[in-house]
């Protein structure tokens, strides 16, 4: 009703009496609504209704923080505390200044004189625990969210924070030695069992934690991040028939995500059933078409089900969202040589080069497929660089040899040859399958001759 009235009256340009507490609503509810301007005409007109009121002045120095004129509203505390110097809000609304400034340590020396004052010990222990986390001081914070959490067990918010404290600092033991004695209080709690079972999952004991979650959707049937949290752990004890049963739940008591759809293609991918994969990668993809890991996985099964033409149609599509990912680029190689579109292929295999890639297989790949397509200046070319590298990789050493004796350096391709041999004398009946002429000659067969009654009599 003051709320109607007051914006009745700026309509109408009448001027209406409020006592202060009604100012105080009006003003709260603005602010809380992000409506900053309409907050200050309340105030404005509070204040020349109720100069001399505290509560009033107060909102004042918190639109002047929002403002960030902290030098003001720094003046007007130093006033108002004068005259009520036991008024906690006189403190807390300092340290927020503080805060702001990145002054912490000032902002938890006020919020410790506001302790002294106030009779909302909860309040201000929770906000000198945020100070505390600004600080990366886990400990502290944590022992003022566990204030909180003595003064109302339904707090929740500082649950979720406590064991935050203790993720922080690694000590997932402690987190679940406090879950469980928090349990042993309120045994009804089902964000305590579920921070249980993630903190189990942390500690990999899948069994414990799968009986965490357990109990949380026990307790409560609509609880959505439980029966994810199941649905995954169920996952990594490969019980995935049962994982899809609680992602499909999940989707029944909320709006369908594309994370879980591609959970449950997961799922199925496990379990072979590469179709009904398909199926919910599809719709992973639908609910969000830009993303790129729904249409990598739409390419992978294709690529399963030896569908390479719809493989190669969905890495397109991947892409097209991230073209900066040079594992999209190898896949896109790897696909394009399945399909015979070998100048595609080193596309993409230079591009995974450019994008950083420098792997072995990356350079062999490239120079196969070059060498392969009779371009064996070039193919020789990749291989020198990936030297820089590779420098005794038995595998660039015989290319480096067939292609060498190729092109008619002779000098060269043996030297390259007694490398290889000397990196790895076994790799030579892989090579063999490449060169295979090369390895009939008799200079060649005479330079492995040697080599084997010279190194491997061993």
């Amino acid at each position: 009703m003051s709320l109607s009235k007051f914006e009745s009256m700026l309509k109408t340009n009448k001027v209406y009496f409020f006592d202060s507490s009604e100012f105080e609503e009006i003003i709260h509810y603005y602010l809380d609504n992000a409506r900053h301007s309409l907050a200050k005409k309340a105030l404005k007109l509070g204040m020349e209704q109720h100069p001399g009121s505290i509560l009033l002045k107060l909102l004042e120095v918190e639109l002047f923080i929002f403002d960030e004129q902290y030098d003001i509203a720094e003046n007007l505390l130093n006033a108002i505390e004068a005259i009520e110097p036991t008024n906690e809000e006189v403190y807390i609304q300092r340290a927020a200044i503080f805060s702001k400034l990145d002054k912490h340590k000032e902002a938890i020396k006020s919020l410790k004189t506001a302790l002294e004052y106030t009779n909302d010990i909860a309040d201000v222990s929770s906000l000198l625990a945020m100070e505390y986390l600004y600080l990366d001081d886990f400990k502290k914070a944590r022992l003022n969210f566990s204030k909180c959490l003595e003064i109302d067990h339904e707090d929740y918010s500082s649950l979720y924070n406590i064991i935050y404290c203790f993720d922080m600092e690694e000590q997932h033991e402690e987190a679940v030695a406090y879950l469980n004695t928090y349990l042993d209080q309120n045994p009804y709690c089902e964000v305590a069992w579920h921070q249980l079972g993630r903190e189990y999952t942390v500690l990999n004991k899948f069994e414990e934690a799968l009986r965490a979650f357990d109990y949380a959707v026990l307790i409560d049937e609509s609880f959505i991040g439980g029966y994810l949290e199941k649905a995954k752990t169920l996952e990594i004890l490969n019980r995935h028939k049962e994982a899809i049963e609680n992602y499909t739940i999940s989707l029944q008591l909320d709006d369908p995500t594309a994370f879980v759809y591609l959970r449950i293609g997961d799922c199925y991918k496990e379990l072979k059933e590469f179709k009904k994969s398909a199926e919910f990668y599809t719709k992973a993809v639908n609910e969000d078409p830009l993303l790129d890991k729904g249409w990598m996985s739409l390419t992978n099964v294709y690529f399963l089900l030896e569908d390479y033409t719809k493989a190669l149609y969905y890495m397109k599509k991947v892409l097209s969202i991230d073209e900066f990912n040079p594992v999209y680029w190898r896949k896109y190689g790897e696909l394009n040589i399945k399909l015979s579109f070998f100048e595609e292929a080193i596309v993409g295999f230079n591009r995974c080069l450019s994008l950083d890639d420098k792997s072995l297989e990356i350079w062999l790949a490239l120079s196969d497929l070059q060498y392969y397509l009779g371009e064996y200046e070039e193919s020789l070319s990749v291989l020198l660089k990936s030297k820089k590298y590779f420098n005794e990789a038995a595998e660039v050493e015989y290319r480096l040899f067939g292609l060498f004796l190729h092109l008619g350096n002779k000098k060269a391709s043996y030297l390259h040859l007694k490398n290889a041999l000397a990196i790895d004398y076994e790799f030579s009946k892989v090579m063999k399958e490449l060169y295979p002429g090369f390895f009939k000659l008799p200079e060649v067969q005479c330079i492995m001759e040697e080599f084997s009654k010279n190194h491997l009599n061993y």
